[in-house]
């Protein structure tokens, strides 16, 4: 008896002196940082963080989600509308389009200062598909622009807890309104300037279309860097599109139809080209400046 109870009190002394708990096998990253040593962050673990809290954003990747589906849905209305009265032959020149062309295009439309040449190219009487001429117009460019605005404006309406299907439908819906409106403000001009030129419905379109590709940039640049970035952003996005329409509008497209113009019509295509040019930034605001807050 002595002896059992002589090691039940050393066993108790032993006890109370017990080794701490050994280290866990994985680091807590929950918090969004690495463990370091005296608790401080690693470096550059806040933007890693940010970035993981924006993608990993389960309302925004609902809507996300779901805008990818009204997307996809109003493409094939588009489409559908498209081929009941538009022949497809003629459509499919405006989507002739290679990889080389859509990374040159995208970067002209991002930095058209250094840009030269403006005309469009010709063979027999005929215009150059897109990949054989960086300034032929194209559709799949504000196509794929308008689509991918839509899931941008979805996660971002997602990070800032205030998406539903009807505000969605909404932004996307009044993207494509404003889009038809210029077209139709266009067409009315040329009308009533009595403008001799090439330009379709179809050239407009993508021209007008264009204004996607700043407005995503935009758009991201202020999810990621605040109200300060968008602003910067949308000053030179703005800035770019306007010199890429007057450009492409007055050289590509006005320019060859209209040198023997009496000095009066060509002061009023000039107005119609620069007043075309001036809407663009009021438009991209007007279409993104709700989503970044």
């Amino acid at each position: 008896m002595a002896y059992h109870s002589g090691y039940g009190a050393h066993g108790s002394k032993h006890r109370t002196r017990a080794a701490p708990d050994p280290p866990p096998l994985f680091d807590d990253t929950s918090g969004g940082y690495s463990s370091q040593p005296g608790g401080y962050p690693a470096p550059g673990a806040d933007v890693a963080f940010n970035v993981n809290n924006l993608l990993g954003d389960p309302m925004a990747n609902m809507a996300m989600a779901y805008g990818s589906s009204i997307a996809s849905q109003g493409k094939d209305i588009v489409h559908k509308e498209l081929h009941r009265f538009v022949s497809v032959n003629k459509l499919k020149y405006f989507f002739a389009v290679d990889t080389a062309y859509v990374a040159r295009k995208l970067g002209l439309l991002v930095f058209p200062y250094t840009h030269q040449n403006w005309k469009m190219q010709y063979s027999h009487d005929v215009p150059l598909p897109p990949r054989k001429d960086l300034n032929a117009p194209d559709l799949y460019i504000p196509t794929m622009a308008f689509i991918t605005y839509v899931l941008l404006a979805g996660m971002a309406l997602g990070i800032q807890k205030r998406f539903s299907p009807e505000v969605l439908g909404l932004c996307a819906s009044t993207a494509l309104v404003w889009v038809f409106m210029e077209v139709l403000a266009l067409l009315l001009g040329l009308y009533l300037a009595t403008v001799r030129s090439e330009l379709s419905t179809f050239h407009l379109l993508a021209y007008s279309g264009y204004k996607y590709v700043g407005m995503i940039l935009s758009v991201l640049t202020g999810l990621l860097f605040g109200s300060d970035g968008y602003y910067v952003a949308l000053a030179w996005t703005s800035s770019a599109l306007m010199y890429f329409i007057v450009r492409s509008l007055r050289t590509a497209a006005l320019g060859p139809d209209s040198m023997g113009s009496p000095a009066s019509q060509q002061r009023l295509q000039l107005y119609l080209t620069l007043g075309a040019a001036a809407f663009q930034p009021l438009i991209i605001y007007w279409l993104t400046f709700h989503l970044v807050r």
